[in-house]
């Protein structure tokens, strides 16, 4: 699960309100009015936080007449939460250390970067194989400045020096944990972030 989307849930339960609203619709489904009684706010402060709950894919909403009905998403709270903890533990493994290994994956490193890049650093495809495109993914992403907020256009520009298909490039970036994006600004995460070519067979 991307970085971003485990942020939007932990933002949507950063709130109080919000939490005692998900407590509350554990219990069964609820309209506005009635969570704005149990809860003791108006029914506009519980349309507000609704929103949050939902733009997160915490609840569901569903219309009759003019009632709205709150039902929890228990898929997805249970998904984020173990999302959360596998994001933050995923590599606590350790890597093999041994010098043979070391050498083989230098080597292969060497080779996926020489035979995928141009002399003039052009991008010649993106890898379908996965071990392969983390590389040259890693490769790319070392050029890029630690700290940094890039806005969309500058990472496209950057992005276009290497490949064409820059949006695919930038979508690849947040998949493999590479970077971060949050209101189209985009960050470097900590390569212990970074997705590991080195574990995959």
């Amino acid at each position: 699960m991307q970085l971003d989307k485990i942020i939007t849930y932990h933002k949507a339960l950063s709130d109080a309100t919000r939490i005692r609203m998900l407590i509350l619709l554990a219990d069964g489904e609820s309209n506005g009015l009635t969570l704005s009684e149990k809860l003791g706010v108006s029914p506009a402060t519980v349309t507000h936080h609704a929103a949050k709950l939902r733009e997160a894919n915490l609840i569901h909403e569903r219309r009759d007449k003019n009632t709205i009905y709150f039902t929890l998403n228990d898929a997805s709270i249970r998904s984020h939460g173990q999302a959360t903890a596998d994001l933050i533990f995923k590599n606590k493994k350790e890597m093999p250390a041994s010098m043979e290994i070391a050498d083989k994956n230098s080597n292969l490193k060497e080779s996926v970067i020489r035979n995928f890049f141009t002399i003039d650093g052009k991008l010649k495809h993106i890898p379908s194989q996965l071990k392969k495109k983390l590389i040259v993914l890693e490769h790319m992403v070392t050029g890029l400045e630690k700290g940094r907020s890039y806005t969309e256009k500058e990472l496209n520009e950057l992005l276009k020096n290497y490949h064409p298909d820059f949006a695919t490039l930038r979508r690849e970036f947040i998949m493999h944990q590479f970077m971060f994006r949050e209101k189209e600004i985009y960050e470097l995460n900590p390569r212990e972030m970074w997705a590991k070519w080195e574990t995959l067979s």
